[in-house]
């Protein structure tokens, strides 16, 4: 998986479940659902989705071709018509479809209508396979919307087709890159594609809601959500409460609240910017604090509005709007009405909930990408 991972402490992958586990938990917790993918080898893309959040598998296998129960000699051969493809299955309640089709587009070549990269032929072509008219209709408008944003020159060439008939891989070939990790590093890293993904989005990264924003990638194998303009890991929650003080948990997974004016950030004056103390996604800037007078931190607007979610909060006998990080789900404060202009909001967040980057840091510690927003 393509991953631009912050150098902030909490960056350790998710240790949270035997895989037969989560399955048998999604399985009857009634979410489990699949989708089907063709990026080339299949070992590659099995790899690639098996680290994304909220993929309970990853299988390696066949289809679009006319043969049943097809081999891997024959599939391979050209003579079926089938490709190498990867039934994804994942939880919607944790990663959603459109977030499926992010990770395909980012890690295939899609103007390669011959193959990709070292492995050529039909068999090996990239292609989404819908279940559904809903899947079909995310597809097409992540294609187009992929299309419009400039990313390559050449035209899209990956098909969006019906699914039909998918037939597993033989055993050997099923996480292949688990079994075999010497031989699957070398054939990856001397296949081209690692290599291509590293030029490709160097400097953008797409994501389906056709925003083109600065990230700083690299290809390996990690457990990440992706974010702009950094990609972190985000911890279980074992790992959250050592690593997180109980003010800083109680606030970000119990909706907790801290004392006013008794917190690190609602006096900070100093330039930099306010993360997200679990995930790490950037969420408010010094820019846009404010003294409010209530005793904790305020700001009239978002850095990155993406990555912010605003909910309904009927607590306490009043109605309220509550704020959260999309990624990490970390509550982060409320949003009121009485801000000053231009926005006329407030932000009131939790210093518990945020980590604060100084300006000199942001480079290195891999927030570079808002250093103009200071000059």
């Amino acid at each position: 998986m393509i991953i631009a991972v912050s150098t902030f402490a909490l960056s350790t992958p998710i240790i949270s479940m035997d895989n037969d586990m989560e399955k048998k938990i999604a399985s009857e917790s009634g979410s489990i659902r699949s989708a089907v993918f063709a990026g080339g080898c299949f070992w590659c893309t099995e790899s690639d989705f098996e680290k994304v959040d909220g993929v309970i598998d990853a299988i390696s296998g066949y289809t679009g071709g006319t043969m049943a129960n097809p081999t891997y000699k024959e599939v391979s051969s050209g003579s079926t018509r089938h490709v190498e493809a990867v039934k994804v299955v994942y939880d919607p309640k944790r990663v959603t479809y459109a977030k499926l089709l992010e990770v395909f587009w980012t890690h295939v070549d899609p103007t390669d209508a011959g193959g990709q990269f070292v492995d050529r032929g039909g068999q090996y072509v990239s292609a989404i396979f819908y279940a559904d008219d809903t899947e079909r209709r995310l597809a097409e408008s992540s294609k187009l919307k992929l299309a419009e944003a400039g990313v390559f020159e050449n035209p899209i060439g990956t098909e969006i087709l019906p699914l039909g008939p998918f037939y597993p891989a033989e055993d050997y070939h099923q996480n292949y890159y688990k079994k075999n990790p010497l031989r699957y590093k070398w054939y990856r890293s001397g296949s081209g594609r690692d290599t291509f993904l590293k030029e490709t989005w160097t400097d953008e990264t797409f994501h389906f809601d056709g925003v083109l924003e600065k990230a700083s990638m690299d290809s390996g194998d990690m457990n990440t959500k992706t974010m702009s303009p950094v990609m972190v890991t985000i911890p279980d929650e074992e790992e959250l409460k050592r690593r997180l003080t109980p003010l800083q948990y109680r606030v970000t997974r119990q909706n907790g609240t801290e004392r006013p004016f008794e917190n690190t950030y609602w006096n900070n004056h100093d330039a930099g910017i306010y993360v997200d103390i679990v995930s790490g996604e950037p969420l408010f800037s010094s820019l846009d604090k404010y003294e409010s007078k209530t005793g904790w931190p305020s700001f009239v607007r978002p850095l990155a509005s993406e990555n912010i979610v605003e909910e309904s909060d009927r607590s306490f006998f009043m109605v309220r709007t509550e704020v959260r990080s999309k990624h990490a789900d970390s509550h982060l404060g409320h949003l009121f009405d009485d801000g000053p202009e231009p926005t006329g909001l407030r932000y009131c967040i939790n210093s518990a909930s945020l980590r604060f980057i100084p300006v000199a840091d942001l480079e290195k510690e891999g927030y570079g990408a808002y250093l103009k927003t200071f000059e």
